[in-house]
């Protein structure tokens, strides 16, 4: 299939920062691109959601601050998990 992710919220922090949260799904794939819509990513923490256990664990394929909105994880193909990201 693809890998696909969906923003559930964007939320005005104080100035000009924003945060940018949601969920990802690697399915067949195993890893992909978040564009979160921000100009410039500070940090992007990424979570796991399904089974109790996991084997490897999600990353941010990034050296932060990443100066564009699109975050590239790598991930165990199967997995799903959530976002946040927080930038201008």
């Amino acid at each position: 299939m693809a890998f696909g992710f969906t923003i559930e919220n964007e939320q005005i922090l104080e100035g000009n920062m924003r945060i940018v949260y949601g969920t990802w799904d690697s399915d067949s794939v195993t890893g992909g691109e978040i564009v979160t819509g921000l100009g410039r990513v500070d940090i992007c923490v990424l979570g796991h959601t399904g089974s109790a256990t996991e084997a490897a664990v999600a990353v941010c394929n990034e050296t932060f601050p990443l100066a564009s909105g699109s975050v590239t994880i790598v991930a165990t193909s199967g997995d799903k998990g959530t976002f946040i990201a927080i930038g201008q």
